[in-house]
């Protein structure tokens, strides 16, 4: 017949584990990175920042789209008689840079 052990820690004992510490560590960090490491969850955001310098369409530069901003600046010339869809493709400039660096991230 087997012999069954319990072991109850003593008061001087740590509860936790040094090991549980850093598996719980290293969960928070997953967790804020999004499983793709600290590069991964700043890419969309630095795009997106990049993509608010009117005119030189940056976001699509640093995502290596350079043609899709090269096509933007051509674009640009004619949307200056008219303001408001300069405007709306700046707006959508900075949506479509956030969004492309997402995908990047993701795949």
């Amino acid at each position: 017949m087997e012999e069954i052990v319990v072991r109850v820690p003593s008061s001087n004992e740590s509860s936790i584990d040094y090991q549980k510490k850093g598996a719980i560590l290293k969960e928070i960090w997953r967790e804020i990175t999004f499983g793709v490491g600290l590069w991964g969850s700043l890419r969309p955001v630095i795009a997106a920042g990049l993509a608010l310098i009117p005119f030189l369409f940056l976001g699509q530069h640093f995502n290596r789209k350079h043609r899709k901003a090269f096509d933007f600046t051509l674009l640009q010339i004619p949307l200056i008689l008219t303001v408001i869809l300069w405007v709306g493709l700046y707006l959508w400039s900075i949506f479509d840079a956030w969004r492309e660096a997402a995908t990047n991230v993701a795949s």
